[in-house]
């Protein structure tokens, strides 16, 4: 059994399989650069649910700003100030967790109150449109009623309605 370097008779080089150019997936931008890899990159395959919590997942790992404050040293023992130091940060992590879960219960209440509003809304404009129906039929009705009645009048109406006329117009010519 011998330690150090391998002698250059137990080195194998790993050629992948010829392939089409049109099989090979684009390299992701970190391969893009020299690279000494001997075997190709292919881009994993997932299905549609996975895919989504992968692009989920790049997307929080993106705009997630990564804080660390007042690290420790690499020094073995810690400082009288070190226990101060961990429960200032416990405070502030505490906090923003909270803040974090007011935010969460106040979008949930909006969004649980504008559905509510939304069912509200509706319900009011069905009884409406409801109502509008039932006030017109009743007025179609009413004139139907009052086309009826007037059938054999109509030669009547029209000589009261003349004079109503005659009698408004000389009405505004005595207020003049």
């Amino acid at each position: 059994m011998s330690m150090g370097r391998p002698k250059d008779s137990d080195l194998q080089v790993a050629v992948p399989p010829e392939k089409s150019k049109l099989a090979i997936p684009p390299r992701p931008p970190s391969a893009v650069t020299a690279s000494t890899a001997i075997v190709e990159y292919s881009a994993p395959v997932f299905k549609e649910e996975e895919e989504d919590l992968e692009v989920k997942l790049r997307r929080i790992i993106e705009n997630v700003p990564v804080r660390v404050s007042n690290t420790s040293g690499s020094s073995a023992g810690s400082g009288s100030g070190d226990f101060h130091q961990y429960r200032q940060m416990r405070r502030k992590e505490q906090d923003r967790l909270s803040r974090m879960d007011a935010d969460y219960q106040k979008r949930k209440e909006l969004a649980e109150f504008n559905m509510r509003r939304e069912e509200r809304l509706k319900a009011a404009e069905e009884r409406t449109a409801k109502k509008r129906l039932k006030r017109q039929k009743k007025k179609l009705r009413k004139k139907e009623k009052k086309m009826r009645s007037s059938a054999g009048g109509d030669e009547n109406k029209k000589e009261e309605s003349s004079d109503d006329e005659s009698d408004s117009d000389n009405g505004e010519e005595a207020a003049n």
